[in-house]
């Protein structure tokens, strides 16, 4: 038993070995993967990617075009996306959606889904009872919500940019608009669940602008703050953005470039599609007009023909970008009437003159939540399409102050730049260049609690906080920590924004529900009742606002001291050492820094908001979790005033901010644990002293999520399973599509060339008339069933037919190759039979070869002479519509045998060392034969067949040269010392060309 036992360790450790590796080689495989990014507009969407070998580059579509139209086109039993959809959209309004992503995150009684009914009344849009959205009613079978849409949508993105990469890509970094809450930002997360991906980071648009044009102008960015303002109008929002770009100090990698988001303003509703939308009304009233006495109906009860003039109006605005005026027209827009007017760049300013006086809101809100003036502004550079109309960029020109606008930058794909590089910088598979990115916080997040306070003896009354937890324009992402100190029993909080007093009333009906969730906290008081005689440090409530800009509650805890007396004895030297080590880590961990630098800021606590002053001992304190170094060039936010002294488990960032006072007591330095200070002093050893005891308990969280509820985990499975099953219903599609196709081509193809001369050559009348007959049969049975037949059953045909044909193919091939291959072996035959002429002449004391290995060689020439004169004249005697004995492949592989030891022979004289010459009398070198040039004297290797130096020929040549392997070659093995015989005369090299004669 002990023997087998012994045998079996070294199996295990082989097997585990085994298993490390194969481990190790998949996650090689897995960092190898492209990522992706996908800038999602209103109109449009542009993808770029990421894979090894390959830098930052757009997608091209399938019709090879930059950008793709966000729209899809959803039928009973197929879908069209992109260009496809948009022709579609004539055709089947009801049925193609477009701008749906202005109903994401938004209930139905969100002034935007009223907006959209209105802008496109087409579409039917049902109530869902659960959630209080809205879905789109195509039919009475098919129904989606715009998170379903949106899902379809990316996942044909990531088709798109798989097709490009050739690789599977899983990784993704996805834009949204700024302006984007925290319901919006979920639904487009759930929507990237839908469609498979997993997303790195939900990155803002504006700042994956900032971000493409920083990293392309590095040289330019210094330790001198430069701030630029982009301006961003597109189809459906206007966003403006003030950045500032510095060079800072980080701990990781020294001076690195860094962007921080200053400002920014909006307007959800400003953009190019408002403009459109008022020019298809113009043409809808015109067209009205011209058929006022014809008692005809209105244009805009027709959904095909409002579809074919919003169209119309998306191609005017362009064209008036350019010209003073231009024609309108439409061939059959309603009734078999065609449309056509005169619109001037003037009526179309005038359309949207009200628009146009909405533009420097965006620059001021900017400026405002930036605190900065115009002045302070070096450079305000233009993005997105709808910035190409003369109007706008006069009156933002004229709010602005500057001399002119900035358009060095490419307006469309710098969002879509940016964040792939965010993309690249995120995957393990890239390193990129570090680039700080310190994002900003637009909506304020505070924490509301109510606690029941005794103003006088027996007079109790209710008294309600507020809290910030995440103030306007703060960076992040950033985790917090929020500690209840007065609570001893289950309690409830609540979450919601904090001042949105810069938004419009119109602005604050479309954001929704200024409350985000209620948190009930449960076991609460099972924990006072665990630990009756620890002393409480309070409730403290984990928060963390991710990259992404998505706010979640991490953990509850509920935190517990007390003092435990130690004797000198316990304290030993490990101990020590361990209280040592629990020091350095009681202050939190520090994460790998990522490649793009993204940077978490540490705040100190937020000042109450007012009205929330709490009693002495009562107030509730906000902390951030020291969870990442500051870079040296951050500026963190200011302290601001505390009411109490931080609890003890909170001295974390008091630490690293090097605030803690250098006078404190001698007990509070012997604290230990978690929270573990530096050890106690000689002296107090002796005394015994008593070191602090943390015990933490999880606390119970349920949470009512109140702004709108998240898609159920099974309402979420049932909508990922019904994409992939119309992805399936789609690539079945188009794998039956490619079928009939194929078989459709092999018959008209065959049935041409039965016709040819070299087909003809080599078939028979009744063969001809066989195989055009089941090519006939089976292009009338495509006609008639092929609409209904299957995948499989058109793969059947075609493999049907195929080896019907098999035979007529064949022959034709062979004859195509005969002429090649037989002079390929000609011309072998002929050089290996001079080389073998010419290692025959070699004088006996200089001979390398063997007689065997000659007599060898002269075997194999003389038997494929045999073989080929006697096949060729067995090929002469069949007719040509018979199969032939004369085959391509057996002349391959008579080459590959006759080449195979003439390769022996040669790699054999490479590697020879010749035999020393003997001296003569007075102790010299025999003189080189008269014949003999200077260059053949001394040791060394004639050049490889191809270079330009040609050997002479040699009659007695004190070393046997001969002629390396051609390009294409394999290398010959090393051998092992001179004059030892290779052990690679079966290795076949592939190389057809033999040997020349003059090459000896």
């Amino acid at each position: 038993m002990t023997v087998k036992v012994r045998r079996q360790k070294p199996r295990r450790r082989v097997f585990w070995a085994l298993v490390a590796v194969l481990l190790a080689d998949l996650l090689a495989l897995s960092d190898t993967l492209a990522v992706m990014s996908v800038d999602l507009g209103s109109e449009s969407m542009k993808v770029a990617i990421v894979k090894p070998g390959v830098p930052m580059e757009i997608v091209l579509n399938k019709e090879s075009r930059r950008k793709t139209p966000v729209i899809v086109t959803l039928k009973e039993n197929e879908r069209f996306f992109g260009d496809s959809a948009a022709s579609m959209a004539i055709k089947n309004p009801k049925a193609t959606l477009r701008y749906f992503q202005h109903l994401l995150g938004k209930q139905a009684d969100n002034p935007h889904v009223a907006l959209y009914q209105a802008r496109f009344p087409e579409h039917e849009l049902t109530f869902d009872p659960q959630r209080q959205t809205v879905h789109f009613q195509i039919s009475p079978q098919l129904q989606f919500s715009p998170e379903e849409v949106l899902g379809m949508v990316l996942n044909y993105s990531r088709s798109l940019a798989e097709d490009f990469a050739e690789q599977p890509i899983k990784d993704a970094v996805i834009t949204v608009p700024v302006f984007f809450n925290q319901a919006e930002r979920r639904a487009v997360l759930q929507a990237a669940r839908m469609a498979g991906l997993k997303v790195l980071q939900l990155i803002n648009d504006n700042t994956a602008t900032a971000l493409s044009y920083g990293v392309f102008r590095r040289k330019d960015i210094n330790t001198t703050a430069q701030n630029i303002m982009f301006y961003d109008m597109g189809s459906g929002s206007t966003v403006c953005t003030i950045v500032t770009y510095q060079m800072v100090k980080t701990k990781e990698a020294g001076m690195q470039p860094q962007l921080q988001i200053r400002g920014v303003g909006f307007d959800r509703t400003l953009g190019g599609l408002e403009m459109e939308l008022r020019l298809r009304e113009h043409l809808a009233g015109l067209f009205n007009e011209q058929r006022k006495g014809q008692r005809a109906k209105d244009v805009r009860e027709n959904p095909r023909a409002m579809a074919k003039l919003l169209r119309e109006a998306n191609r005017l605005k362009t064209v008036l970008s350019a010209n003073a005026d231009h024609m309108a027209q439409i061939e059959g827009l309603m009734d078999d009437v065609d449309f056509k007017a005169k619109v001037t760049r003037v009526e179309f300013e005038e359309l949207c003159a009200d628009l146009f006086e909405r533009v420097p809101g965006p620059v001021q809100q900017a400026l405002q939540s930036a605190e900065m003036s115009l002045d302070e502004i070096e450079q305000v550079i233009l993005v997105g399409g709808a910035t190409r109309v003369p109007k706008v960029q006069e009156v933002l020109l004229k709010a602005v102050g500057k001399e002119e606008l900035g358009k060095n930058i490419n307006a469309d794909e710098a969002a879509a730049m940016g964040a792939v590089y965010q993309a690249a910088a995120l995957s393990k598979a890239f390193k990129v260049k570090p680039f700080v990115v310190r994002d900003a916080v637009v909506y304020p997040i505070l924490v509301e609690f109510t606690r029941e306070v005794e103003e006088e003896p027996g007079v109790h009354s209710l008294k309600h906080n507020k809290r910030v937890l995440f103030s306007r324009m703060g960076p992040y992402p950033q985790r917090k920590v929020i500690t209840f100190n007065r609570y001893s029993h289950d309690f409830n909080f609540h979450i919601n924004y904090g001042d949105l007093g810069f938004l419009g009333p119109e602005d604050l009906r479309v954001f929704g529900s200024q409350n985000l969730t209620t948190v009930k906290l449960k076991g609460v008081g099972d924990s006072f009742k665990k630990y009756p005689d620890y002393e409480s440090k309070g409730i403290k409530a984990h928060f963390n606002l991710d990259e992404s800009g998505v706010l979640s509650l991490d953990r509850v805890e509920s935190v517990f001291e007390t003092l435990v007396e130690d004797s000198p004895e316990e304290e030993s030297t490990l101990t020590k050492l361990g209280n040592t080590i629990s020091s350095l880590f009681g202050g939190g961990t520090t994460p790998d820094a990522k490649e793009n630098g993204t940077d978490t800021v540490q705040e100190e606590e937020e000042s109450p908001a007012e009205g929330s002053k709490d009693e002495p001992g009562e107030q509730v304190e906000l902390k951030e979790e020291a969870e990442a170094p500051v870079e040296d060039g951050s500026q963190p936010l200011p302290p601001e005033p505390k009411g109490d002294a931080a609890p003890e488990g909170e001295k974390a960032t008091e630490k690293e901010n090097g605030d803690k006072s250098e006078a404190q007591k001698p007990s509070e330095k012997a604290e230990a644990g978690p929270e573990g200070i530096a050890p106690a002093p000689e002296g107090e050893k002796k005394q015994k002293p008593a070191r602090k005891q943390r015990m933490v308990e999880e606390i119970g969280v349920e949470l009512v999520v109140l702004d709108l509820p998240d898609l159920p985990e099974d309402k979420l499975a049932q909508s990922v399973q019904k994409l992939q099953d119309l992805t399936l219903r789609d690539l079945e599609k188009q794998e039956r599509e490619k079928a009939a196709n194929s078989l459709e081509a092999f018959i008209f193809e065959t049935q041409d060339k039965l016709y040819q001369p070299e087909y003809q050559e080599v078939s028979t009348e009744e063969q001809r008339e066989e195989i055009s007959g089941k090519l006939s049969a089976a292009s009338t049975w495509l006609e008639d069933e092929g609409v209904g037949a299957t995948t499989v059953m058109l793969k059947e045909k075609l493999a049907e037919l195929r080896k019907l044909c098999q035979g007529l193919f064949f022959r034709v091939e062979e004859r195509k190759k005969w002429p090649e291959r037989l002079s390929a072996l000609d011309n072998l035959l002929n050089h290996s039979s001079m080389f073998l002429k010419g290692a025959r002449l070699i004088p006996e004391m200089d001979q390398i070869f063997t007689e065997v290995e000659m007599t060898t060689l002269e075997k194999v020439i003389n038997e494929t002479w045999a073989w080929k004169n006697a096949t060729l004249a067995e090929q002469a005697k069949l007719p040509a519509t018979e199969k032939p004995v004369l085959l391509s492949k057996d002349i391959e592989a008579k080459m590959m045998a006759l080449d195979r030891e003439v390769q022996y022979l040669l790699n054999k004289a490479k590697f020879t060392k010749p035999r020393p010459r003997p001296k003569d009398k007075n102790g010299t070198r025999a003189e080189p034969p008269l014949n003999a040039s200077a260059s053949d004297q001394g040791e060394k290797v004639i050049l490889p067949a191809g270079q330009t130096e040609d050997a002479e020929p040699i009659s007695e040549p004190e070393k046997v040269e001969t002629a390396g392997s051609e390009p294409g070659d394999t290398e010959p093995l090393e051998l092992g010392g001179p004059g030892a015989e290779p052990e690679q005369k079966e290795q076949s090299t592939g190389q057809k060309r033999p040997l020349k004669n003059d090459e000896l």
